[in-house]
């Protein structure tokens, strides 16, 4: 099963493995860590020179509270995460939100407020980082991949054309880099 191939990854990253701690205890509902830091973590120790939580850009913790859908509750989560634990750059964002803000961001048409987490990581930009994790109260590590794991575990850089357009697919895709930071990713535009 892929997802005991994702399980076994970060289960190895203590760092990791903390992070989701904190996200667990921190009260927020229903909260994951998703996609950047784990697309880092896969192909880092896939197809790279490792992990490396000093040079991960920030921590994205996707939680689902519509009783409140104002910006402060992202930066309370926030708050509340780096309180927790400082050293990585956390970034909480309300997926009940979404629809609030995303059509003024990105210049894009109105979205559909979103119900699940499951919904939410469907929307992310590539299928790669459409995946989140999170621990259970038993420490368990519980995968939410929409789009399945094949493009994460198989080193696949695609765009998620739920969203994100050719050209900010574009714009990410060079920002990113991922044939540089990972030999052996490939890229299918």
């Amino acid at each position: 099963m892929r997802e005991d191939e994702v399980r076994a990854l970060v289960r190895k990253n203590r760092w990791l493995v903390r992070a989701l701690g904190v996200v667990r205890d921190s009260g927020l509902p229903d909260a994951w860590i998703g996609a950047g830091v784990l697309r880092d973590l896969v192909w880092g120790e896939r197809y790279g020179s490792g992990f490396d939580p000093s040079a991960v850009r920030d921590v994205d913790v996707a939680f689902l509270d519509p009783a409140d859908l104002s910006r402060d509750n992202d930066d309370r989560a926030t708050e509340r995460l780096a309180a927790a634990w400082p050293e990585p750059a956390w970034e909480a964002k309300n997926q009940a939100a979404v629809h609030t803000w995303y059509p003024a961001k990105f210049g894009s048409c109105p979205v559909p407020p979103l119900r699940t987490i499951a919904e939410a990581v469907a929307t992310w930009p590539e299928y790669a980082t459409a995946v989140a994790v999170r621990l259970d109260t038993d420490n368990q590590i519980v995968v939410c991949a929409p789009h399945g794991l094949d493009d994460l575990l198989d080193g696949v850089w695609r765009r998620n054309p739920t969203r994100v357009s050719p050209q900010i697919s574009r714009q990410r895709l060079a920002r990113h880099r991922p044939a540089d930071r990972w030999p052996g990713v490939r890229v299918i535009t």
